[in-house]
């Protein structure tokens, strides 16, 4: 059983990754309030070559290696904020990376960040849905259950079907099939096959 500081909105975050990843599909992430459905993740494992902890920890990656239930923040091409949320045992270096959101609090706001109109684009892809999250290096570390984050149960009524399929923009353990999406949403980075 989960303990109080693993579980919250109802997902073991010491679970493995995949398991965290195909759970949180359906449930609703806010930044200071503004947020929306996750639609699409990828889970990332300490055994996984694809992995930014698979080599062992460094500055970079410390907060993989921390509690589960944290933010771990990394930046992309030099360009993007992505965010992952941590999984399993402290040490073992896993999460699930959010690739993903129906938009649904602080629309304006994710436009004005964004600099765009279009509501599925908004927060269709990592690097998207940091930029409209305002998520930043700072946040690394942080506490997934305790503001400016908020984790919170499924939408009432959501009709929750889980797609699997291979992870995106990877170049080792590419067929693993742990990247997860909500069927049928339009929001998704990119189609399932």
């Amino acid at each position: 059983m989960p303990t109080a500081s693993t579980s919250i909105a109802g997902i073991d975050f010491s679970a493995a990754s995949d398991s965290v990843a195909r759970q949180l599909i359906g449930m609703r992430i806010l930044m200071a309030g503004v947020g929306g459905v996750i639609v699409e993740t990828e889970a990332y494992d300490g055994e996984d070559p694809a992995s930014h902890s698979f080599s062992g920890q460094t500055a970079r990656n410390a907060a993989m290696f921390g509690p589960p239930g944290r933010i771990y923040v990394y930046r992309s091409y030099g360009i993007h904020w992505c965010m992952n949320f941590v999984c399993r045992e402290a040490g073992h270096g896993a999460g699930v990376l959010l690739r993903a959101l129906e938009p649904t609090h602080g629309l304006d706001q994710m436009r004005d960040r964004r600099g765009l109109a279009d509501t599925r684009l908004l927060c269709a892809g990592p690097g998207r849905l940091g930029q409209a999250l305002a998520i930043d290096r700072s946040m690394n570390g942080m506490r997934l259950d305790q503001p400016p984050f908020a984790l919170l149960e499924s939408v009432p009524g959501l009709q929750r079907t889980v797609v699997a399929g291979p992870r995106i923009g990877i170049s080792k353990a590419v067929d693993q099939p742990w990247r997860f999406g909500l069927a049928g949403s339009p929001y998704l980075s990119r189609p399932f096959r």
